[in-house]
């Protein structure tokens, strides 16, 4: 592929995300039931893909998602602070047989899928994860935009069909998809991966990945 068509994603210290390649862009939002509770992604708007865009990741641009050069006044401290180990050093398996779910807290993205009122995905790996209860918790880990969650069938990994492309969460981060590689500021590329959530509100503790501090300062984007 040549330079102009191999999609990729670039942090950049101080400054935005730079994203190469006509990464196809849309708004996204997530669906929910009249008690508050998530249960579908709903694309609500598509961005015209550019061979070039930046995106903001301090949380002030005026144009989000993309980059208006506020981050040169702003006083956000978008130093990275990112795991640097791998997903598999980090996850824990819940348990579950045949349908193992396995989960990495470190890099929750908060987004919800993963509980209702009557159960949640935890309660569930800890018993007879077969037939109906598999479907519904592949379901909830499938729908988890940062990755955080994943299962195995046996001894296989199975993620989700995603194309590549960016979802802008509604007052939430970036979520990337289908193995875009994403590179720190320093230059260290960081494992890519089928699903993980960017930060763009400038307040992750785990910049510039997403911890779901978007919810806890009220950001909204």
């Amino acid at each position: 592929m040549s330079d102009d068509t191999t999609m990729s994603i670039e942090t950049q210290a101080a400054g935005p995300y730079l994203v190469k390649g006509n990464v196809p862009l849309r708004r996204v939002r997530r669906v929910e039931t009249t008690a508050g509770e998530p249960v579908a992604w709903q694309t609500v708007e598509t961005h015209e893909s550019q061979k070039n865009a930046a995106l903001c990741r301090c949380g002030q641009s005026s144009n989000k998602p993309f980059c208006d050069g506020t981050h040169s006044d702003a006083e956000v401290d978008l130093q990275e602070s990112a795991p640097r180990d791998s997903y598999a050093d980090r996850a824990e398996a819940l348990g579950g047989d045949p349908v193992t779910v396995v989960d990495d807290r470190t890099i929750c993205e908060h987004a919800g899928f993963c509980g209702n009122e009557r159960s949640n995905i935890w309660e569930m790996a800890a018993g007879d994860t077969d037939g109906p209860t598999a479907q519904l918790m592949a379901g909830m880990v499938e729908h988890c935009p940062s990755g955080a969650l994943t299962y195995r069938v046996g001894d296989e990994q199975v993620e989700a069909d995603l194309e590549q492309g960016i979802g802008v969460i509604e007052d939430g981060p970036l979520w990337v998809t289908g193995g875009i590689p994403v590179t720190r500021a320093d230059g260290e590329p960081f494992e890519t991966r089928n699903r993980m959530t960017l930060c763009r509100c400038g307040a992750s503790g785990i910049k510039p990945l997403c911890d779901g501090s978007h919810a806890d300062i009220g950001w909204s984007g």
